[in-house]
């Protein structure tokens, strides 16, 4: 399902490149507003910070929300405390798009992530073109040259690499490239099956410097409170957002505390 999911956002890239060529692409990249500044929005000494998640559907639950306006949502993530909004831009499994990626960016002041199946070089300067501060990197889908190449540019374009991974040795390959912002995803890509208690397997071989982010599987304060009791700094939240309250829960999980 990875690959496909690869396969899939890497032809729609090469698409939206017919029509907007890589030195276009760069030249907005670079003339884009700055990137914001991650960190004080997704490490707090004291709390949990939670990215939440705009997010239409997923290939093993099919639809999940219509989300007619993703600016509102994104608006009401960040008055309910969120650091950050993740905005899906994967079009064929996840109902995503850039121009989502656009009207999140306009509408609030935190960091917004793109997350997508990114690959090349083009997916990258996309996202910085259309305001992106955080790019996602899985692991599972890069070889480590090209993992690493990709996260340098995304640094040199004023961004953050968050690089997710789901296995010790994925957490090693990020430790590798002196990855700051290091997520472990309890949902295996290849399976899209969740395990919540690999955060607590893995975390302890994310160096301390780095900001440990758990992806997946939260639906409750009790899940956000397991996750800071393993030493999770971040949350990353998508459907229990958008199909719950979402201002109480990121209200909730964002006072969090840390043990």
């Amino acid at each position: 399902m990875l690959q496909d999911l690869y396969a899939g956002a890497i032809k729609d890239a090469a698409a939206r490149q017919e029509l907007v060529s890589i030195d276009q692409i760069e030249k907005m990249a670079f003339q884009a507003l700055p990137a914001i500044p991650y960190e004080r929005h997704l490490f707090s000494p004291t709390n949990i910070r939670v990215i939440a998640e705009i997010k239409r559907a997923s290939p093993s639950r099919g639809s999940i929300a219509s989300i007619e306006d993703p600016a509102v949502l994104a608006k009401s993530y960040e008055n309910a405390g969120a650091g950050a909004v993740s905005v899906l831009t994967e079009e064929r499994s996840f109902l995503g798009s850039l121009q989502d990626l656009d009207e999140v960016r306009d509408a609030i002041r935190v960091p917004v992530l793109r997350k997508d199946f990114i690959a090349n070089e083009y997916q990258v300067l996309e996202a910085r073109a259309h305001g992106a501060d955080l790019v996602l990197l899985i692991v599972a889908g890069l070889d480590q040259k090209t993992l690493l190449r990709l996260k340098l540019l995304t640094e040199e374009l004023g961004m953050a690499a968050l690089v997710e991974t789901h296995s010790e040795q994925e957490v090693l390959r990020a430790c590798e490239i002196d990855s700051r912002l290091v997520g472990i995803n309890a949902r295996d890509l290849a399976t899209f099956e969740t395990d919540r208690s690999l955060f607590g397997k893995l975390a302890s071989f994310v160096p301390s410097g780095a900001i440990k982010i758990a992806e997946s599987a939260v639906r409750s304060v009790s899940d956000v409170q397991e996750y800071a009791s393993y030493g999770a700094d971040c949350v990353l939240v998508g459907e229990a957002l958008v199909t719950g309250n979402a201002t109480e829960l990121v209200g909730s999980f964002s006072k969090v505390s840390k043990p």
